[in-house]
């Protein structure tokens, strides 16, 4: 995405987390202090329209997760509780109290405020905490098409196998998902998409890894606005009302229109931080 949207100006910093890792953010705007964290193929970058949204009341600490942007790579010992780890990082940089987080970037929240009582406040749209078994049939065909230098046939195996896609994608043959994509995914952004596919795949092994777990959220104890799409998947939305049920002071709200990825999208990504304001400010 190239940054077209009127954001205010940004500043770098940089925390080192626990494990020497190297964890870049972009702040701007002015107020309480808000850390922003993402999902998998994303950078900081996609996350500046809600972020500018949210800095006309906060100072707005905008992640780059290990793996991404400025950000150092995952690293061969990468498992969720790094990611923990560089939060925690980057709470204790900033000191921030409120925390908004995007699908695999709102599992890395709650799994942080499970433990650590660093937050106040959360807001999360979509987070990525499993109420059910996730998908993994499509990981070893995407890490044999990666390891091949094959990024088109990779990301086929991934947007048909994780789950997210709509169902008649799912039906579609290879050959014509690999011509559509040629043409669909090019240019600035598949470059910066490209590079983030590894990171993907070890994301989406944690997410997998952490089935099972739902009563643990129980242990969160700050006030989480949990925002759902109201055009993701219905069985997706069944299960962020499971989400709500576990955490003890949850409030789950839909908002008409939108998917998974609307936080990332420069038209939906504000009527996102629009609908967290409220809840973040305390209102």
């Amino acid at each position: 995405m190239s940054r077209t949207i009127d954001t205010p100006p940004l500043r770098r910093g940089t925390a080192v987390s626990a494990d020497g890792t190297a964890i870049g953010y972009q702040t701007l705007g002015t107020g309480p202090d808000l850390i922003v964290i993402g999902g998998t193929l994303r950078t900081s970058d996609d996350y500046l329209p809600p972020a500018a949204t949210l800095a006309r009341s906060f100072t707005v600490h905008v992640v780059d997760r290990r793996g991404r942007g400025t950000s150092d790579p995952q690293g061969p010992g990468y498992c969720l509780a790094r990611e923990v780890e560089d939060l925690r990082a980057v709470q204790a940089a900033t000191g921030a109290r409120l925390a908004f987080g995007h699908s695999y970037g709102g599992l890395v929240v709650l799994e942080t405020a499970r433990s650590f009582p660093l937050f106040d406040r959360i807001a999360v749209y979509e987070p990525g905490v499993p109420c059910s078994p996730v998908p993994t049939a499509w990981m070893a065909p995407f890490r044999e098409r990666l390891a091949a230098g094959d990024h088109y046939g990779a990301f086929i195996h991934f947007i048909q196998g994780s789950g997210g896609a709509p169902d008649f994608m799912t039906k579609l043959p290879h050959w014509y998902l690999r011509m559509v994509f040629r043409i669909v995914f090019r240019g600035p952004a598949w470059q910066r998409m490209r590079p983030l596919l590894g990171p993907c795949l070890a994301e989406h092994e944690q997410l997998a890894a952490q089935y099972g777990r739902l009563a643990e959220f129980a242990d969160v104890t700050a006030p989480v606005l949990l925002l759902v799409g109201g055009r993701s998947k219905p069985e997706h939305r069944a299960e962020f009302a499971m989400l709500r049920d576990t955490l003890p002071d949850a409030t789950l709200e839909t908002i008409d229109g939108l998917n998974h990825l609307s936080p990332t999208e420069p038209k939906t990504g504000p009527v996102v931080a629009e609908r967290a304001l409220p809840f973040l400010l305390g209102r």
